[in-house]
């Protein structure tokens, strides 16, 4: 799926909602050595009878070896993998690793999503966003469907004391 669109957080709540232990890595900056602490670790607690949710970022980037890595523990049940990339898996995953998964889909945030997020947000703080009603369409469009984007913008416009409109809110 597009940067923003909940990959991270989408495995963050499968990991909570089905009681295993959730384990992070970005394939940009962890190569086999990683993957082993992780699969030992992993190990330990599936003979403790904890499973263990490992979420990898960016898993395309790992070269066909690398791919190869995950094949047994994910057989023998000790991973449940879930691996996130912005490209096509059909052309960047090994067909090892593809036989043995199943392919999502994540979509852009449409503008009622991010309105949700908004409104999360105004929740969470407890007052709304000083934006006016044209900023605030504004401000949906240059999220461009990424929740993360219009979150960090909301965090950013909480900080100005004065109501925005769009030409201050572009300012920013």
């Amino acid at each position: 799926g597009p940067p923003g669109c909940g990959k991270t957080t989408l495995a963050r709540i499968l990991a909570k909602h089905t009681d295993l232990h959730f384990e992070q890595l970005s394939a940009i900056f962890s190569g086999v050595g990683d993957l082993r602490k992780v699969f030992d670790s992993a190990k330990i607690r599936k003979t403790n009878e904890q499973g263990t949710l490992l979420f990898v970022d960016e898993i395309h980037r790992f070269n066909t070896s690398q791919q190869d890595a995950f094949l047994p523990v994910m057989e023998d049940g000790t991973i449940t993998l879930i691996g996130a990339t912005t490209e096509n898996p059909s052309f960047e995953l090994n067909a090892a690793l593809l036989s043995r998964a199943q392919v999502l889909v994540l979509k852009r945030l449409d503008e009622e999503a991010l309105e949700t997020l908004l409104q999360k947000a105004e929740s969470d703080i407890g007052s709304e966003l000083p934006l006016d009603k044209d900023a605030r369409e504004l401000l949906k469009t240059m999220a461009d469907g990424d929740g993360r984007y219009i979150l960090t913008m909301a965090e950013q416009i909480l900080s100005q004391t004065d109501k925005l409109d769009s030409e201050s809110l572009l300012q920013l």
